[in-house]
């Protein structure tokens, strides 16, 4: 069975929170996608209303306290409340408590949790699967519920950014506007959420959020954008390219900064089309490519291969070598001036 997706977990966990159908009296949430941590964390402290959270719900931190309080507290029952709740953050620094192996207190409880009770425990790691509590977290319980957050790869953020657009203010972005942002803003959900907030207030309420009011927002009202410039690279427009590269110059009070933002999402443009360049190479048809690259939207696959089918996989390490050598020239090892670096770096790209 293929692992969940981070998407794909947050999605059946929130549900389960919401509906409080078949919650669980043990969470431990782990990984690195925080953001995603957090939101799980806040349906959980919403367990306990706000006017009972005074004697029923604790928030923890690990390198701050002991395993034996986080248990005195998670055995304490409720006090005119349905549930108490303890979330225990950096669970694992709870370990310092007891020369290495203190987390094991939990283990009893692990095997006869209160019943009115719900222990989260956040970490952005697992328990070594080889300890006595790793070992007990790994027994299949119905009342136990494991959950990782890795981070979500660059190509399931336009689906992200769709659901959560959806999800947090009940409008619809469309695909292609959602593909812009995600090359734009990267992988820090955070940010994207910060952004998505920004277009939902600025976009009327019944309106679809379109590529452009993405780019209104995201490039702070500018003409030319980088998603422009890249649109002119990858048709290997040299003129165009060039004119758009020296507007993005002339409207930004930081050369530097602004191409080593084009840098970043180049490197993230080029290493997509690497990848398509690479399987194609080795014979494999369009179908074939998708499927070894994980990628479930057409529109968004079909997007990238399109902008693949402009460049050939030998062209691949000049194109690397013409990005890291810019970068290094910014950073100071070169006597050309910034904008000729720039305008180089896009010479080199076109060909």
């Amino acid at each position: 069975m293929a692992k969940a997706s981070s998407l794909e977990t947050f999605r059946s966990l929130y549900k389960e929170l919401r509906k409080r159908s078949s919650l669980k009296k043990i969470y431990y949430l782990y990984g690195d996608e925080t953001f995603l941590q957090e939101l799980i964390q806040d349906e959980i402290e919403k367990l306990v209303p706000a006017d009972q959270k005074d004697f029923n719900f604790d928030l923890i931190y690990g390198g701050e306290s002991s395993p034996e309080r986080v248990l005195g507290i998670v055995k304490s029952y409720p006090m005119m409340a349905e549930y108490r709740v303890v979330i225990v953050k950096d669970f694992l620094k709870l370990d310092d408590f007891g020369g290495g192996n203190s987390l094991e207190q939990f283990i009893n409880y692990f095997e006869q949790p209160n019943p009115a009770a719900i222990l989260c425990l956040i970490d952005s790691k697992f328990p070594n699967k080889n300890t006595r509590v790793g070992k007990a977290f790994f027994k299949k319980r119905e009342y136990t519920g494991i959950h990782e957050f890795g981070k979500i790869h660059e190509n399931d953020l336009p689906d992200w950014i769709i659901d959560w657009t959806l999800h947090s203010h009940q409008k619809k972005i469309s695909a292609p506007a959602a593909q812009v942002l995600a090359q734009l803003v990267g992988q820090d959900l955070k940010l994207l959420s910060t952004e998505i907030d920004k277009l939902c207030t600025f976009v009327d309420s019944d309106t679809e959020i379109r590529i452009d009011h993405v780019k209104k927002i995201t490039e702070s009202y500018r003409e030319y954008s980088v998603i422009e410039l890249k649109e002119a690279v990858v048709s290997r427009d040299l003129e165009k390219s060039f004119m758009i590269a020296e507007q993005m110059l002339h409207r930004t009070n930081n050369d530097a900064g602004e191409i080593f933002k084009t840098l970043g999402f180049f490197y993230n443009v080029f290493g997509n089309i690497w990848q398509i360049c690479r399987l194609r190479e080795k014979g494999m048809n369009k179908q074939q490519v998708q499927q070894q690259l994980g990628i479930s939207n057409t529109y968004f696959f079909n997007l990238q291969y399109k902008e693949a089918s402009k460049f050939r996989l030998s062209e691949m390490p000049e194109i690397f070598e013409a990005l890291l050598d810019t970068d290094r020239a910014v950073k100071g090892f070169s006597t050309l001036d910034v904008p000729t670096k720039f305008l180089l770096l896009i010479k080199r790209i076109v060909g």
